[in-house]
């Protein structure tokens, strides 16, 4: 029935919702670790969340049990340096982003300036200012390239949600009348390029396993197998009517283990 999977090279993972919950370890996290490893299985943990370096993201999971290194944590932030590497290596950025987005945009060699940039880039700014977006629109109305880490409206933190970027974009959209040009976080096709360049595998071989059915399980339109799993945001009765349909429905990633290994 999951035939699918004995062809998957590479997973993509979720984490809250997906991996983890709040600070606890979702049931089976561990175990589909541990065959993905003794099995000689790639992975990738994908976030969204660009206001938040690989390092952070990867302290977080040691501390809750699993011994990941941080390059097997991928951000939308880290996807963004890659899409901008191929259009202008080393080029002026004006970047709107936390300081964690600025270490990782310095440190793939890109200026970070006011100054008559070649991009103009919107990440989820927990630090933002009034003065930041005035900037930031003033370049966005002169016609600068624009490009956003993400699509994600809000951010869900344990007391409800903040305002992401998705909210930021509709504000600068009100005020100069552009949407952004690009946006590379899930679901488009420029993240799962990004994954491609970075893991070497082609999206035949990547399957994308989230709880989110407009974001995780949306990325199979950019050609890759999709796994939902019931652990997090997405109910079985969301998937009526849904326009994005996974490969295959799990309780979580246990489950999944179950339903594939004999």
């Amino acid at each position: 029935m999951t035939t699918f999977l004995d062809d998957m090279q590479c997973f993509l993972l979720d984490m809250d919702g997906t991996f983890f919950l709040g600070d606890e370890l979702l049931p089976g996290a561990l175990d589909f670790m541990d065959y993905l490893d003794k099995n000689g299985l790639d992975y990738l943990f994908l976030t969204n969340n660009s206001s938040k370096h690989a390092g952070l993201y990867a302290e977080k999971i040691r501390k809750l049990g699993f011994d990941v290194p941080e390059e097997k944590i991928f951000t939308s932030g880290a996807a963004t340096t890659i899409y901008l590497q191929k259009q202008k290596p080393g080029a002026k950025v004006y970047l709107v982003g936390t300081k964690a987005l600025q270490d990782e945009f310095e440190r793939s060699g890109f200026k970070l300036t006011n100054e008559n940039p070649d991009f103009v880039v919107l990440g989820f700014d927990t630090s933002l200012t009034y003065e930041k977006l005035i900037t930031f629109c003033d370049l966005v109305r002169e016609g600068k390239p624009y490009i956003a880490t993400h699509p994600d409206i809000n951010c869900p933190v344990p007391n409800g949600f903040i305002p992401d970027i998705g909210s930021f974009m509709a504000l600068i959209e009100a005020s100069t009348g552009r949407k952004p040009d690009v946006i590379i976080g899930k679901p488009n096709v420029h993240i799962v390029d990004a994954v491609v360049q970075k893991t070497g595998f082609p999206k035949s071989q990547i399957a994308m396993i989230g709880d989110r059915l407009y974001t995780d399980i949306a990325m199979g339109m950019a050609g890759i197998k999709t796994i939902l799993v019931l652990s997090g945001e997405t109910k079985r009765e969301d998937l009526k009517g849904s326009p994005f349909q996974p490969d295959l429905v799990a309780n979580n990633l246990g489950d999944i283990l179950k339903r594939w290994v004999k």
